[in-house]
């Protein structure tokens, strides 16, 4: 059997006459590394899907975004991507300590097109090793099983807009999240943000809800 398809994958397969081509596929396009168009690709991307899977074997999916390239080819193994602050959940970061298996979705929605890898994850806290991403707080190390491309047909083309005011600047620093300074969280959030909600001004839910709207 193959050792990228499942059995139950296998069985679907079977019931609707697709193995020949589940197996024309997997030897035409799928791979154990990134060949360099791959890598190309990855390299022009602000954004990708992550599923992770918790201790209890619930999948979770999130949104990754930063500048074209934050995402690094490290060699044709290895790729490497910062975690930004967040909201302090860590619910990926988290999964990945306990479950280290990661998928990950490349999508350029202006000439459609999307890339698939499947790895094992490692969560890098050294700090030389966060430092070549400014404005990161751990970085991720996925080495990647496979990778494979897929049909872009049902993707739907979107207008590329600017990047997200939020990303950290090439020297670290970031916009401050809104949320942060609703007042339900000001005794929760570290002291050094509550310093600067507090020089911004605290929100109400109202004012929020006004901000986010404005902003959209």
């Amino acid at each position: 059997m193959s050792e990228f398809y499942t059995a139950a994958q296998r069985a679907l397969q079977n019931q609707f006459d697709t193995k020949n081509l589940a197996d024309r596929l997997e030897s035409a396009i799928v791979s154990e590394d990134l060949p360099p168009q791959h890598a190309e690709f990855i390299g022009q991307q602000n954004m990708f899907f992550l599923s992770t899977v918790d201790q209890f074997g619930f999948p979770s999916s999130s949104y990754k975004g930063g500048a074209v390239g934050f995402v690094k080819v490290v060699n044709s193994k290895v790729i490497e991507f910062p975690n930004y602050d967040g909201n302090g959940m860590f619910m990926s970061q988290g999964n990945i300590v306990d479950c280290a298996k990661v998928g990950m979705l490349f999508i350029n929605f202006e000439n459609p097109h999307r890339l698939r890898l499947r790895g094992t994850a490692e969560l890098i806290t050294e700090e030389s090793a966060v430092a070549q991403h400014p404005g990161a707080q751990t970085i991720t190390r996925v080495q990647i099983d496979r990778a494979w491309m897929n049909c872009p047909r049902y993707i739907h083309k979107l207008i590329p807009g600017e990047s997200s005011k939020f990303v950290p600047l090439p020297n670290g620093t970031t916009t401050f999240a809104p949320w942060k300074r609703l007042a339900v969280f000001q005794d929760v959030i570290n002291d050094a943000e509550r310093a600067e909600a507090e020089a911004l001004g605290i929100l109400t839910p109202e004012e929020y809800a006004a901000m986010m709207a404005e902003d959209s």
